[in-house]
């Protein structure tokens, strides 16, 4: 990387805007000369992936609301993006920055912190592409809950002036200040209404309590050795097979040599008793996801969560690539080693047990399960906070991209704000529509499919 002085930056920025100018990256028209997007191919393609056993599950998580629909189609939405002009400024992105990847989780300090919480796309990308899929996250979740359309504009209008104006805050602090900067949930939500803070309150308390004990307390039972073992709750956790068993156990030896010195000391202290397989979130179901009960001689828990690392969306349908680093550390350590990477960076306190191997089962990554991580429910949210929290995600997602050191760049290329806003906000609403759109006709396929 070239270093640049502020004012080189904004010069970069200024000139980007004759390459693609702003008004560029408001052009969407729902589809493409040639008829060329198929969004359920898309599906069926990544489907075809996935533990077939649990490719049912997949599809009725996304059939629930066009939110989370969107949710799961971080891919579709990749393709989309590639197909438009962008503003070449490359940041590394989240790739899949929804509101409901925003949430809680501890520091090494077991203080609650508010951030980005979901890696698993994570890779280099334009700036703007993680801006866009927030704020039409935004837009789709309010329609879900049938909020005024007046108060959904306020909202997505919100997320991209609060990303502008802390990217803009961001490029005039020094990067050691910039590295040390975080949220904290009181912080980060601000000034509430009396409902609203009511339901932060519940979120908060609710995190906190999500610890690894308490989460092995409530799935697992003792077993007819005596020995603790997972619940079984088909399809959402199943005992893993002996051989699935095998491989996980050795695949945690290659992962604790990946993780920092004293993680591997604390880890000499347990034994892994059991393994389930356990399906997450909406559009990662179907990928291996395991979750490994590890016991001391004192049967005091710790449980580890393995999950599956495929390419990222943004370099497989975004066809973004990737700077020679990232591939370097992929092709020698796996995918797994770029979400760790990526979650380290964009993050502004990361889990102390991230870590990472590659075996015959694929790439993985490994982190704690239910460490006080925990997120908020739109829905439970009055407009006042709806409005609050979406400037809050767009000023985590800020700090996350400034780590990149384009903010001076991305300020200036943005200039004032209010060309660009309307630009995005215009992109945002129809693909909202789109979105949307693509949710009916999933919505018929199952239907006929029944």
């Amino acid at each position: 990387m070239v270093l640049m002085s502020s004012a080189q930056a904004a010069q970069a920025g200024r000139a980007r805007r004759k390459a693609v100018p702003r008004a560029a990256l408001g052009l969407w028209e729902g589809d493409f000369p040639g008829g060329d997007r198929d969004p359920l191919a898309i599906i069926d393609e990544q489907n075809e992936t996935r533990l077939q056993e649990l490719v049912p599950l997949r599809m009725e998580r996304m059939a629930q609301s066009a939110f989370t629909f969107y949710r799961g189609t971080a891919a579709i939405m990749a393709a989309d993006l590639a197909k438009g002009q962008h503003s070449g400024i490359m940041v590394a992105a989240c790739g899949d920055a929804h509101v409901s990847n925003f949430g809680f989780y501890a520091s090494p300090q077991r203080t609650l912190l508010f951030d980005l919480n979901d890696f698993d796309e994570a890779a280099w990308a334009p700036w703007e592409w993680d801006l866009k899929r927030l704020t039409t996250s935004i837009i789709v979740a309010g329609q879900a809950t049938h909020r005024d359309t007046a108060v959904i504009l306020e909202a997505a209008r919100n997320s991209i002036t609060s990303y502008l104006r802390a990217t803009r805050s961001i490029a005039q602090i020094d990067p050691l200040a910039r590295y040390y900067t975080h949220f904290d949930p009181e912080s980060a939500m601000g000034t509430l209404d009396k409902d609203s803070k009511k339901a932060v309150k519940r979120a908060t308390k609710a995190a906190m309590r999500r610890t690894g004990e308490r989460a092995a307390g409530k799935l697992t039972e003792i077993g007819h050795d005596g020995r603790s073992q997972f619940l079984e709750n088909p399809p959402a956790i199943a005992r893993a097979t002996p051989d699935t068993e095998e491989v996980v156990r050795q695949g945690l030896e290659r992962y604790i040599a990946s993780a920092n010195v004293d993680v591997q000391m604390l880890l000499q202290q347990y034994e892994m008793v059991d393994v389930a397989r356990r399906a997450v979130g909406v559009g990662s179901v179907g990928t291996r996801c395991l979750v490994s009960l590890m016991s001391d001689a004192d049967s005091n828990h710790l449980v580890l969560q393995t999950k599956q690392a495929g390419r990222s969306v943004l370099e497989q349908y975004g066809g973004i690539e990737q700077p020679a680093l990232v591939n370097e550390r992929v092709s020698q350590q796996g995918q797994g080693a770029r979400v760790v990477s990526l979650q380290r960076i964009l993050q502004a306190y990361s889990d102390p047990f991230l870590g990472f191997f590659t075996n015959d089962l694929g790439d993985f990554y490994v982190r704690q399960f239910h460490d006080m991580k925990g997120g908020i429910d739109t829905e439970t949210l009055s407009d006042a906070a709806f409005l609050q929290y979406a400037r809050s995600c767009a000023i985590v997602l800020a700090r996350a991209h400034g780590q990149s050191g384009r903010s001076a760049e991305i300020t200036a290329y943005a200039g004032k704000g209010p060309q660009i806003t309307a630009a995005l906000l215009d992109w945002c609403f129809a693909y909202a529509r789109t979105a949307t759109a693509d949710f009916v006709a999933f919505e018929k396929r199952l239907a006929q499919s029944r």
